[in-house]
């Protein structure tokens, strides 16, 4: 058998069998957890994670992070509230209302990080998070709104056949475009390469910027269509909401094998990275644990995570310097 062959296995695998361990365990220690309601429960609350997570792979792929998705999908929110307070009554124009200040945000950060030269994305989005809460309480007064239509909540709250929630259909249609965008097409190939290593991506013909502006507005984007969820979830657009979203997206990146580094990741396996921390934060809900319980299980799992791709980092390395020693022998 070849060695490499033998070496890498799909990244979903390690979360997969975490999930099953982790659904075994709960369901001997509580009779909720296997029931049709909390089960499509952790799908509710993987969704608006799942959505931001696909919009981080495509930055983190380019060995970029933005710390800012939390506040663009709340900031996307309140736009939308604010236009219908105003008396827009129109559900396609308050969507693309919202669609459209998650693609602007997306570009803001973007072109901080291009044109500004800014030394790393931390720096800028970290700012542009702060930015962008800031204005999201600026434009609702600090206050939440309500009286969305029931168009504009199906996205968060409606279900298909009065079991499969929509914003998981959501998350299962988007996650199917993107795997064939950076499997199947020749940005998805640019967007790898540029992650891998920016300058052969240059010299190769690759246009660095447009393609790192790019990732950036679609991270952007799917805050947005995160930030549609959440409204239609809680039925308001609150300026205080998801202050976690931007850690709980690079967990589902980082569990799911996408590496900090840039160059590795896959749609599949940040799926199975949101759905293990749905798993865990369901458990722990059912098993009565404090907020805190949460923060520290979370930031455990990235803790490891990281650790795991950096040991796998230095093993492929070894390997090829063992492979080279060899050839040259």
């Amino acid at each position: 058998m070849n060695t490499k062959a033998r070496r890498k296995l799909p990244a979903f695998v390690g979360p997969l069998m975490a999930i099953i361990i982790l659904a075994v365990v709960l369901s001997l220690t509580t009779d909720r957890f296997l029931t049709v309601d909390n089960l499509m429960n952790i799908l509710k609350q993987t969704s608006v994670n799942a959505l931001i997570a696909s919009g981080m792979l495509m930055v983190m792929l380019t060995g970029g992070i933005d710390l800012s998705v939390g506040s663009v999908a709340i900031l996307s929110g309140c736009v939308m509230g604010v236009l219908m307070k105003a008396g827009v009554q129109s559900d396609i124009i308050l969507l693309l209302a919202g669609l459209g200040t998650g693609l602007l945000a997306g570009l803001i950060n973007g072109l901080m990080f291009t044109e500004l030269e800014l030394p790393h994305p931390f720096v800028s989005t970290m700012g542009s998070r702060m930015i962008f809460r800031g204005l999201a309480l600026i434009i609702t007064g600090a206050a939440p709104i309500s009286g969305f239509s029931k168009g504009v909540r199906f996205f968060g709250n409606a279900n298909l056949f009065k079991i499969m929630p929509v914003c998981f259909l959501l998350v299962i249609a988007f996650y199917a475009v993107y795997y064939v965008f950076l499997e199947k097409t020749a940005l998805g190939r640019k967007i790898y390469s540029v992650g891998g290593n920016k300058e052969a991506a240059r010299l190769s013909g690759i246009n660095v910027k447009r393609t790192l502006n790019f990732t950036y507005m679609m991270c952007g984007l799917m805050a947005a269509v995160a930030g549609i969820v959440i409204v239609g979830r809680i039925s308001v657009a609150h300026p205080a909401a998801s202050e976690t979203a931007d850690m709980d997206a690079i967990a589902a990146c980082v569990v799911g094998g996408t590496s900090f580094l840039g160059g590795k990741g896959t749609i599949v396996g940040v799926l199975s990275g949101a759905l293990l921390i749905g798993v865990i934060s369901n458990g722990l809900d059912l098993l009565g644990a404090q907020t805190d319980i949460k923060y520290l299980a979370t930031g455990m799992l990235i803790i490891l995570s990281v650790f795991l791709d950096v040991f796998r980092i230095k093993a492929e390395e070894r390997a090829r310097m063992l492979e080279q020693a060899k050839a040259l022998a």
